[in-house]
């Protein structure tokens, strides 16, 4: 009889046991579930972490070749920017060696008209005839040289070399074509009309000048070397001549 009195007691004490057993069972099940969302949240964390740092290597390796590059580009323009200084100055230099050869054949060529008009007009120590055809034509020619109408002087001067080629004139002709050509920046007409002037008249008082000019055009072309055996030869054949002593200071330059 005692015994059922404690019967719906146990029957009680039954059910909130199973009760506890089965609230514990959720909360493992439930704690696990945290932890395994936690997990993975750390995970896709972590992997985002990684990825972000990739991006950001990657991006630095990026802006690493980018600042390589740029930098191997402007070695680059510094270089060129030097060669280009280098070729600025030599032309600069030949620049004014050109003004100083040019002015120097001017001031040459002016002294010679003036020594020209001095005796009458006469060039090379001839006489084109008082007020002959011959005289007369050479005349105009010179004008046209003096007025800077060198096409003219030049149809002019051969002309007259055509005309009269014994006169005693006529290298003094072929030596202002020459000049002629020189004036209109010609340095291969020039030099052309200079070395038939040599090769036709060598012991012309105008053999040493014609190769004077000739060695100025050849400066002019850039043939320094040229240049050189023609001032050398001009010294060795003309030792007297004043146009010697000018090669003799050129030469002086061109070593």
């Amino acid at each position: 009889m005692q015994m059922r009195k404690f019967l719906p007691f146990l029957a009680l004490f039954a059910v909130l046991a199973s009760g506890s057993a089965r609230a514990g069972l959720f909360d493992d099940e439930e704690a696990r579930k945290q932890i395994m969302d936690l997990t993975n949240r750390v995970k896709t964390q972590d992997e985002a972490f990684v990825a972000r740092m990739s991006k950001i290597e990657a991006e630095n390796e990026q802006r690493g070749r980018a600042i390589i590059e740029l930098s191997n580009q402007l070695d680059g323009l510094r270089s060129d920017i030097a060669k280009l200084r280098g070729q600025l100055e030599v032309l600069l230099n030949d620049a004014d060696a050109s003004q100083k050869r040019q002015k120097d054949f001017y001031v040459d060529l002016d002294n010679r008209l003036r020594a020209l008009e001095k005796t009458g007009g006469t060039a090379g120590g001839g006489d084109a005839g008082g007020d002959s055809a011959e005289s007369k034509v050479y005349e105009s020619a010179l004008n046209q040289f003096k007025l800077g109408n060198y096409q003219g002087a030049i149809a002019g001067f051969q002309t007259f070399i055509q005309t009269w080629p014994s006169s005693t004139n006529a290298p003094s002709a072929q030596y202002w074509v020459g000049n002629a050509y020189f004036a209109l920046r010609d340095y291969k007409g020039a030099i052309a009309a200079q070395q038939k002037l040599i090769a036709a008249w060598p012991d012309s008082a105008k053999a040493p000048d014609a190769m004077l000019n000739l060695a100025s055009s050849q400066l002019e072309l850039g043939d320094s070397k040229g240049a050189k055996r023609s001032l050398d030869s001009l010294v060795a054949r003309y030792p007297a001549s004043p146009a010697a002593e000018t090669a003799k200071q050129r030469l002086a330059h061109l070593k």
